[in-house]
């Protein structure tokens, strides 16, 4: 595979470097209010946001969390989630792809060594995109020369489709999980575009199947042990920011389709803008808390953030279910004709439900509130 400055050539034209969190979020809000427009086209007929994901790229919005060592903005965790739940709002497949993407930059953060680090965050400077995967049971890891023979499957992920590069966990012998840092376009790699949910449609779900790929050691790090680590948290924060603009998206759809109507479900209307308050509150919450375990990544902070995180992702996620189903509740035979397209908005918010192991996420909440003295 060569050594990791060799990895990969981008053919993108260098994106711009963004230099402020108000720069960001105005970023953030005209490339959504773009996405805005053909996104319901884009879903109906599967049509890829190649071009808009490149925009992404090219504005810089996906360098913001590049840490300031490596000369990056590293925006507050707060608003990162708002960042997604802003594009999202836009187009929730493009938001997902963005949170693979920024969990995968989280993962080499805390996971890399300094070299592998400062390589990729340098590509991720000049515009290029993660995506965050796991190979699948079978899969061959086995020790050659400088590295590793790789021969495998991942599961289906997220933001393949658009990733420059492929951050993969595996297991390397005897029996070490690892992380594996993959050019998407490399000999002997291939990506599948077999994704067909019937919600977010566009999201760039794919498998990648790897024949027999050498992998230098310089590409590999080991695994972050802890189940609350900041990658984990982070990952969370951010699906709960994909749900939250999943909700808005449906709200903004809703009071169109009432119009004048409005002021007969009022109770209706307030108690869906005050749930959309609430799952918006806990994910800057949740980000504050982020921040502090980020800052100082003691068990303690990290069980703290991840708590947090996992109650903004279950109640984003609820919130968007609920307005997604009040937007044919409440404006009725308005919202019903196929040519809108609202039951989009119900589909995106079922679809990015299901990798969201809630039972798992509240038997966890459970342990950490019973723990001696934290009652």
């Amino acid at each position: 595979m060569g050594t990791v400055s060799q990895f990969h050539q981008s053919l993108r034209p260098p994106a711009h470097r963004i230099e402020s969190e108000e720069e960001a979020i105005s970023t953030a809000r005209n490339l959504a209010a773009a996405f805005r427009h053909q996104a319901s086209e884009r879903d109906i007929n599967r049509i890829l946001p190649f071009a808009e994901l490149d925009a992404l790229s090219v504005s810089g919005l996906t360098a913001i969390t590049v840490p300031p060592d490596h000369e990056g903005l590293d925006v507050s965790n707060a608003l990162l989630a708002e960042i997604v739940a802003i594009i999202a709002e836009g187009d929730a497949s493009i938001g997902e792809a963005l949170e693979s993407h920024f969990s995968a930059l989280e993962t080499l953060r805390i996971q890399t060594a300094e070299d592998l680090k400062a390589s990729l965050f340098a590509r991720v400077l000049l515009g290029d995109r993660f995506a965050g995967a796991a190979f699948t049971e079978g899969t061959e890891l086995t020790a050659e020369g400088p590295g590793y023979r790789l021969s495998g499957r991942t599961w289906q992920a997220p933001g393949i489709l658009f990733a420059d590069w492929i951050a993969a966990a595996a297991t390397a012998p005897p029996s070490r999980p690892v992380t594996l840092y993959l050019a998407r376009g490399e000999e002997g790699a291939q990506v599948v575009d077999d994704w067909d949910g019937f919600g977010q449609r566009t999201n760039g779900s794919a498998t990648a199947i790897v024949g027999t790929l050498h992998v230098n050691a310089d590409a590999i790090a080991p695994a972050f042990s802890s189940g609350h680590s900041t990658g984990i948290s982070l990952g969370l924060l951010l699906k709960a920011g994909v749900s939250l603009g999943i909700a808005r998206a449906a709200w903004s759809d809703l009071m169109t389709a009432i119009g004048d109507r409005s002021t007969t479900v009022l109770p209706q209307i307030g108690e869906r803008a005050i749930r959309i308050e609430m799952a918006a509150a806990a994910l800057e919450r949740a980000g504050r808390k982020l921040d502090i375990a980020q800052v100082n990544p003691v068990e303690a902070a990290m069980a703290d953030a991840h708590f947090s995180a996992s109650a903004a992702a279950i109640l984003a996620g609820e919130t968007a279910l609920d307005t997604a189903n009040a937007l044919f509740e409440l404006a009725g035979e308005t919202s019903a004709g196929i040519g809108l397209n609202l039951d989009r908005h119900w589909r995106n918010a079922r679809i990015h439900a299901l990798s969201l192991a809630r039972d798992k996420l509240v038997h966890t909440a459970g342990e950490y509130m019973s723990e001696p003295g934290r009652a």
